[in-house]
């Protein structure tokens, strides 16, 4: 028997984020084994789409056809909870959330509330949600989400070989440091120029890589900050990489580091891991639940003193170095794959699609 399903994206699947990643993994895997997959683009913007936006996504969901399961990604179905009230009744409704959008850094109070609320009467409206970590899972019971509509299908991680490393001792050879996130304030890069500018004596090279156009008034505060921190010739901003591009930065790194405000998984720490690269990062979100504790450091988010004390123990302690490398091999024999993934992403949209999560 063949199932049909519609997903809902905010803006181009081919966009290079964790979010898009894991929906673009879905849909292949969804279609592999037999699904019928249509996906709709609703435009660029969310979670603050323009008047435009709205209305393109306000025709694309009134011609969906009566009765279809709709997958719809959270950073858009949080704000269009109007939408999900009028069609709750003809379609089968079933959020994707990444993370709470509420939960996302630099918002004031009152954009906070308001998203929260938003989302919280969208979530309502469905079926059931899928989400990316248990985490998450926890964020949504306590936002008043039944446990027994919530389903968690963490990201995969593909295989990868161990990275090779700079050679870099940290002191006549630098150690190369890599941190693979889109330039955002969630990500939090301005900490951690701020934490390695007081690490100057070490020897260490930092490797940015992540797209500078989702906040592009972001983007050019650490570029700005970089250069007023007197860094150029130790920090390198490579904006977006994919393919070998990327994979070359994880083969050369001897160390990974994301100082996040909030994950609601983590899929660049999953894929350090699976390199088995030492993690320096922070206790936000779902981390915890990705980085185990001997495969690095994990600091209060937010925290430079903290950051900067990790750092330094990670460029000072070479048999620290090691056991974290060591923890880092392990952990990624335990990291699910796309196939594990796929799989538990299925099982929920078959079960929320009967409406037997709905009725509990």
């Amino acid at each position: 028997m063949s199932h049909a399903v519609h997903l809902l994206v905010p803006g181009a699947l081919a966009t290079r984020t964790g979010g898009f990643i894991y929906d673009r993994r879905m849909v292949d895997a969804l279609r592999a084994s037999g699904w019928q997959v249509t996906v709709h683009e609703l435009g660029a913007g969310f979670p603050a789409p323009s008047a435009e936006v709205l209305q393109q996504a306000a025709r694309t969901i009134a011609a969906l056809p009566d009765g279809a399961l709709v997958v719809a990604d959270g950073l858009a179905f949080g704000v269009l909870p109007d939408m999900a009230q009028a069609h709750a009744r003809r379609l089968r409704w079933v959020a994707l959330v990444h993370h709470p959008l509420a939960l996302e850094s630099g918002l004031s109070a009152a954009r906070q509330q308001a998203l929260r609320a938003s989302e919280r009467r969208a979530l309502a409206c469905t079926q059931g949600v899928i989400v990316t970590s248990p985490a998450t899972a926890r964020d949504l019971a306590g936002d008043g989400v039944p446990a027994a509509r919530i389903a968690v299908a963490e990201p995969g991680t593909d295989a990868a070989p161990l990275a090779r490393g700079s050679s870099g001792s940290g002191d006549a050879e630098p150690l190369s440091l890599l941190c693979v996130a889109s330039l955002t304030p969630r990500k939090n890069h301005l900490l951690l120029l701020e934490a390695l500018a007081g690490l100057r004596s070490r020897g260490w090279t930092l490797h940015c890589v992540g797209s500078a156009a989702m906040d592009p008034a972001c983007a050019a505060a650490a570029a700005q900050a970089v250069t007023r921190l007197g860094l150029q010739q130790r920090v390198l901003l490579h904006g977006e990489l994919a393919g070998d591009a990327l994979a070359a930065r994880y083969a050369q790194a001897d160390a990974f580091v994301l100082p996040s405000l909030h994950e609601g998984y983590g899929m660049a720490l999953a894929e350090a891991l699976a390199r088995g690269l030492p993690v320096i990062s922070t206790r936000a979100g779902a981390i915890p639940d990705t980085v185990p504790a001997d495969a690095g450091a994990l600091v209060p988010p937010g925290d430079v003193v903290a950051l900067r004390a990790a750092l330094q123990r990670l460029m000072d302690d070479a048999p620290w170095r090691a056991k974290c490398a060591a923890g880092a091999r392990a952990a990624r024999l335990r990291l699910p794959t796309w196939e594990d993934s796929a799989a538990r992403f299925a099982e929920a949209l078959l079960r929320f699609s009967n409406g037997a999560a709905a009725r509990a």
